[in-house]
C-alpha cells in the first residue's frame, strides 16, 4: 500500500523536492497553477491545507516567511488543529528556530509530531534531487522519514531537537551571504583589469576559490541571467532572522551584516523578483 504523503507549497523548490516522493500525494499551493505539473502527473489537488491534513500521513510543507509557517501550523485552519495522532508534519522552509521549537510544542499535546527539515542547494539542487536536508526533532521519527527526506537530497543530517535545523541552516546561510559578496567583487575586479571574465571565472573556480556559488550562479551574472533559483526576498529574510539569533547570543557577525545591507540596497524589484545572483548589480 503506498504511503499517503501531503505536499504543501509548490513553488520554485517545492514542485521539484514534490515529484521524488513515491507514494499516493496530495497537494496544495496557494497558486493552483504551480502545482499543475505535479497534478498532471497524478498529484491529488486540495482545496485548502485541512484537506492534506484529513488525507496524508506524512506533510511537507514549504513556505515563504516564518508568518507563513506559524499560520500553516498553529493558526485557526492551521495542521495542528486538523492533524491526528501519530502523523509526521515535516518544515522544509527556512524560519526560525524558536518558532520551530514552539510548533513542535504545540504538535507534541496533540500527539503529533514536527520536524524542521531546511534544505540547501537552490533550484538545481531541487530539480536534480540533490538538496543538503538539516534535521531537527525527535531523533526516532527522523528515522522513520528519513528515507522520505533522502529521495530529493543527497545530503540528509540530524543535528538534534527541534529548531537545530534551522540553526543549521543559518550557518550555512552566513557562509553563503559572506561568499556571495566575493564572487560578485572578484567577477567586478576581473572586468575592471580589463580580463577575459569568463576565462578568469573558468579557471578560479576550479582552484582554492571554488564553491557552489561560483561554479552556480557567477555564470548567471554574467549572462545578465537573473531568475531566481532562491528569491532575494526570502535571502534577505533569512539574514534578518540569523541577526536575530546572533543578537540573542551575544555575538556579531560584521561579514552577514555587510551582506544584509549590500542586498537591501538592491532595488525593490531587485528583491523582489531576482535571485540572489542579482548582488552583481550592486557593482556593475
Amino acid at each position: 500500500m503506498k504511503m499517503k504523503i501531503g505536499f504543501i507549497g509548490t513553488g520554485v523548490m517545492g514542485a521539484s523536492m514534490a515529484k521524488f516522493l513515491e507514494g499516493e500525494l496530495y497537494v496544495f499551493n496557494r497558486t493552483k497553477l504551480k502545482a499543475q505539473e505535479l497534478i498532471e502527473d497524478g498529484a491529488v489537488w486540495c482545496e485548502n491545507p485541512r484537506e492534506v491534513a484529513e488525507q496524508a500521513e506524512v506533510i511537507f510543507t514549504m513556505l515563504g516567511y516564518p508568518d507563513d509557517v506559524r499560520q500553516m501550523y498553529l493558526g485557526e485552519d492551521g495542521l495542528i488543529e486538523y492533524g491526528r495522532q501519530g502523523q509526521v508534519l515535516i518544515d522544509c522552509t527556512t524560519s526560525s528556530p524558536e518558532l520551530a521549537s514552539e510548533i513542535a510544542r504545540a504538535a507534541e499535546e496533540k500527539g503529533i509530531f514536527v520536524l524542521d527539515a531546511p534544505v540547501s542547494g537552490g533550484d538545481v539542487g531541487a530539480q536534480n534531487g540533490t538538496l543538503s536536508t538539516m534535521v531537527g526533532g525527535a531523533q526516532e521519527v527522523f528515522y522513520r522519514v528519513e528515507p522520505l527526506l533522502q529521495s530529493f537530497s543527497n545530503s540528509v543530517s540530524y543535528f538534534g531537537p527541534a529548531g537545530s535545523g534551522q540553526h543549521t541552516k543559518m550557518a550555512n546561510q552566513i557562509a553563503i551571504a559572506s561568499g556571495m559578496i566575493g564572487v560578485a567583487e572578484s567577477l567586478y575586479y576581473a572586468k575592471s583589469a580589463g580580463l577575459d571574465v569568463e576565462r578568469v571565472l573558468e579557471t578560479i573556480s576550479k582552484g582554492a576559490a571554488g564553491s557552489w556559488s561560483l561554479s552556480n550562479l557567477a555564470p548567471r551574472m554574467l549572462s545578465g541571467d537573473f531568475k531566481p533559483g532562491f528569491y532575494t526576498h526570502h535571502f534577505l529574510k533569512d539574514m534578518k532572522i540569523v541577526l536575530g539569533e546572533a543578537e540573542k547570543m551575544g555575538i556579531q557577525l560584521p561579514g552577514l551584516q555587510l551582506a544584509y545591507e549590500l542586498y537591501n540596497d538592491l532595488s525593490d524589484e531587485q528583491k523582489k523578483n531576482d535571485g540572489t545572483q542579482t548582488i552583481i548589480n550592486r557593482y556593475i
